[in-house]
């Protein structure tokens, strides 16, 4: 019975005793998990120079992709984040288009596309708490590659999907809780500033065809 009583003093002592100072400055803080792009997206109306305006809304799906942060501590509450990630692909549909017939609506293509982010980062606990919650406000640059466009398109005479690279700034919160001195689970969102410029070649065999895309999406990442 002392035996048993002693063992849970000392786990209920492990568990409320803080951890020694893992927040200061020089520490570096790398977290991993799964992270998901949920784009708040909207359009403008497209414009073709031939065609002239085109009806019709883009959307822009979500993904999933394993996501990766590094942080270093400037000063014991301060910390610059690099946000990055396994590449995302997203799914890039058209709605609402009453030209040609309803041809367009439906999948455009599938976009492939990087987001690093820098961000500084707040922590206003104490450097030895368990529990660290955060926030950040940092810069965003997106780049995007592999765009492809969907069988359906190049049927009717589409051709050669580009979408511009994008700069804006990001929103962050989140929260740290530390196992132990090297083990942290983490959670963080983002709200990010992306907007670029889809332009393709067509529809049948016209010239270009262009819209501005406003993406500006959340990012959620829980990981360890």
């Amino acid at each position: 019975m002392r035996k048993s009583i002693f063992a849970v003093s000392l786990l209920a002592a492990a568990l409320v005793s803080p951890l020694a100072n893992a927040y200061q400055q020089g520490d570096v803080i790398v977290r991993a998990g799964a992270a998901t792009v949920s784009p708040n997206d909207s359009s403008s109306g497209l414009t073709n120079s031939s065609l002239g305006s085109l009806s019709g809304d883009v959307t822009v799906g979500s993904d999933t992709q394993l996501g990766l942060t590094l942080t270093y501590m400037l000063q014991d509450h301060l910390g610059l984040e690099l946000l990055a990630a396994t590449p995302f692909t997203h799914e890039v549909k058209m709605k609402n288009s009453s030209d040609l017939g309803g041809a367009l609506n439906g999948k455009i293509g599938e976009v492939t596309h990087l987001p690093p982010t820098l961000s500084l980062q707040y922590y206003p606990m104490d450097a030895a708490s368990k529990f660290q919650p955060y926030a950040g406000i940092g810069l965003n640059y997106t780049t995007f590659f592999d765009e492809d466009l969907s069988s359906q398109y190049e049927s009717v005479g589409a051709s050669n999907l580009e979408l511009e690279d994008s700069w804006g700034v990001a929103g962050q919160l989140g929260m740290d809780y530390l196992i132990t001195d090297h083990i942290l689970l983490n959670a963080a969102v983002w709200y990010i500033d992306i907007d670029t410029q889809a332009t393709m070649d067509g529809p049948l065999g016209t010239a270009q065809t262009k819209v501005d895309v406003t993406i500006d999406p959340w990012v959620y990442m829980v990981g360890m």
